[in-house]
Formats: C-alpha cells, structure tokens, sequence
C-alpha cells in the first residue's frame, strides 16, 4: 500500500557541521519524521520559503505543522511581549500558506507546539505570550505531563481519556481561533489539544505539547495517516 506523503514543516537554524561552521540549514528534529514513518506515513520537509511552498503542498496528502519559534504576535494582534523570542517571519509566512493550502485542498492537518498555535491564529485566535509555570525546569529538556482528553472528540478516539505528553512550551492559546473547540487541557486549565468543532469537517487538530515524542500520541498519528489514506482513495 502507498504511503500518503506528508507534508512537515522545517525550520531555518544555523548550525556547526562536522568541519564547517555556521551552515544554514533546514531543521527538522528526527522524532517528527521517524514517528510520521512509524504510523505509516511517507515525510517530506517544506522548507521555510514562501515561494516554494505552492509546489510542495499540491505534492502532499498531509501536512504536519512542526513546533519550533515564537509566532510573530502582530499576526494576532500584539505587540511582542518581554518573554517573546524575535519572529522568524518567512517561517509564519511559509507555514500560514502551507495551512491554507491545505485546508484548501481538505487534506488532513496535524499541528504541534506551534503548529496548533497558528491553527488557532489564522482563524482569529490569539496567545498568552508566557506562562512560567509551563516552562521547563531545565532549558531543553522535555518534561512528561498527564493530560485530560474529552473522551467524545477526535483527540479522546485516538489519546484516551489521559495520556502522557512531552512538554517544553512557555507560551500557549489565550482565545481558540473560531471553529475550533478543546479537548484537551492540563491539570491547571491551559490548553493542550483542539481540533475542527465540525466533526464532519476534515482532519484537523493539534497538540500544545510535542507529540512527535512519546508513545502515547502514536496512535494520534496512526489516525492522521488513515485520515490521509481515505483522502488518497
């Protein structure tokens, strides 16, 4: 059976490489491919370049919105806040139109960290700019955390009424964009999953925390392929 491509997108970092220093690269970390693999996918990256994204998508059955750096706040309406890291803005540039364009083509849509983050944006949604006591303890470190899934969505079919996630995020969704609903949260309230309120609606839905790590979210990532699958046919 074909694989359905899947579309995740990449960050611009720069890096130090075996003998050469500060390369420009297209960065992705493995866990987001080697899990999209696992569930029966086929990765692809979509670099952050507004211009080629048109190609690439019209490529795709799926796409996975990776996290990675703070959103620009002037795309929902603020002004960047203390704790706010400067925008990469051919990234949010690059990923809106990925989004579009796949919810254009009614693919499936699976965002991470930052990817729900934009979900949310584009449909009038804004974020809290910091929220300490999400922050990891040590810098670059992952931290497990339960969190609580409404059992009668898309997320709670796939997750459970619990699951276990991985965090690393200061920021988080202030006000859901429209036509999205919640289900899922953390122990003190912030959101940590959303998805389309239209159940009949495609495939679209996101995690706060990064479900490219774990085993828990697996078979979140198993029902997006399928979803990706049954577009296919």
């Amino acid at each position: 059976m074909t694989r359905p491509v899947v579309a995740v997108t990449a960050d611009l970092s720069t890096v130090n490489w075996n003998i050469w220093g500060d390369v420009s690269v297209a960065l992705l970390p493995w866990e987001y491919m080697e899990k999209v693999h696992q569930a029966g996918g086929a990765p692809v990256l979509v670099p952050p370049i507004p211009e080629a994204v048109d190609a690439v998508m019209e490529r795709a059955d799926a796409l996975l919105m990776s996290g990675g750096a703070d959103i620009d706040p002037a795309l929902y309406g603020a002004e960047r806040e203390k704790f706010t890291f400067p925008p990469h803005k051919a990234r949010d540039t690059a990923e809106l139109a990925a989004l579009a364009i796949a919810e254009r083509r009614g693919i499936p849509v699976l965002g991470v960290c930052r990817g729900l983050q934009l979900i949310s944006i584009i449909r009038g949604g804004t974020l809290d700019q910091h929220l300490p006591e999400h922050s990891p303890a040590v810098p670059g470190k992952y931290e497990p955390r339960e969190i609580q899934v409404k059992p009668d969505s898309l997320l709670g079919s796939a997750l459970g009424p619990t699951a276990t996630v991985y965090c690393h995020h200061h920021q988080g969704i202030d006000k859901l964009g429209a036509g999205l609903v919640a289900t899922a949260w953390s122990d003190d309230g912030v959101i940590e999953g959303a998805e389309a309120e239209d159940p009949s609606a495609p495939f679209l839905a996101g995690l706060q925390a990064h479900g490219e790590l774990g085993t828990d979210t697996l078979p979140l990532f198993e029902a997006f392929i399928e979803a990706a699958r049954k577009k296919q046919q």
